[in-house]
């Protein structure tokens, strides 16, 4: 399905972003996977290699543009192109303004939205050379309305769907780079090991007592939908949510 085609996967030592790794490289893509932690990478690179499959690990912290350049170039070099990259690296602490804690703040731009942006600028210019290419976005369903508490992880998510949709009117028709903001629910990842201990957080856990979450397999095939739609189909957004999540 995607054979001959290399995909760069941010944030992959985990949850959405292993689940896309695994999921892309069975599918045939070359795929480069991206974290700060080094052993997970490892493991999840010798499994697919096992499988007959092939992918390098890359230590990457997504705020440092140097890192994610450097990336890139090693994608490249390996794999001699970058067809895809997803855009997966996220953090949610969730943290009620009144609260104060402006360090929370400043982390989440840097990764929600620094990070993403870093990632673009890397991959554009072999995409621009290639003349072809696609970017996914992990957006979340708080780029489309905020929640309590999680009023400045909304605002990065609205950060992302506001710059895939330009990207896909700067890089779309002119230039054969598609661009595609998924936007999962309430999906089992640490992501949500983020949200701090307390009363917010127990009203979370009751809150989804008993409900079924999204599992990151069904944001992996998600992804896989769009990357392997064909050339001349722009999906622009897919908002993918829990059954059991009411709003």
């Amino acid at each position: 399905m995607l054979s001959g085609r290399v995909a760069i996967v941010t944030g992959g030592s985990s949850g959405i972003g292993e689940a896309t790794a695994l999921t892309l490289a069975r599918a045939g893509a070359k795929v480069a996977v991206a974290a700060r932690r080094e052993p997970q990478l490892n493991a999840i690179v010798s499994q697919l290699a096992s499988e007959g499959h092939e992918a390098i690990a890359h230590c990457t912290d997504v705020t440092e543009l140097s890192q994610v350049e450097e990336l890139a170039e090693a994608t490249k070099e390996r794999f001699g192109r970058i067809d895809i990259l997803v855009n997966n690296a996220g953090t949610m602490p969730t943290s009620p303004m009144t609260e104060g804690r402006i360090s929370d703040w400043k982390d989440m731009v840097d990764v929600n939205v620094n990070g993403v942006l870093h990632g673009v600028g890397a991959v554009l210019p072999a995409m621009l050379e290639q003349g072809t290419g696609h970017i996914v976005m992990i957006g979340s369903i708080a780029g489309r309305r905020p929640f309590r508490g999680g009023t400045v992880y909304a605002a990065t998510k609205f950060a992302v769907r506001a710059l895939s949709w330009g990207l896909h009117l700067e890089l779309g028709a002119e230039h054969g780079i598609r661009v595609t903001d998924i936007q999962p629910g309430q999906v089992a990842t640490e992501l949500y090991d983020a949200v701090p201990e307390g009363s917010f957080k127990d009203a979370w856990d009751q809150a989804w007592e008993g409900k079924r979450r999204l599992k990151p397999q069904d944001i992996a095939d998600t992804v896989l939908f769009a990357v392997s739609s064909p050339e001349h189909v722009a999906v622009s957004e897919i908002l993918i949510r829990p059954l059991d999540q009411p709003g």
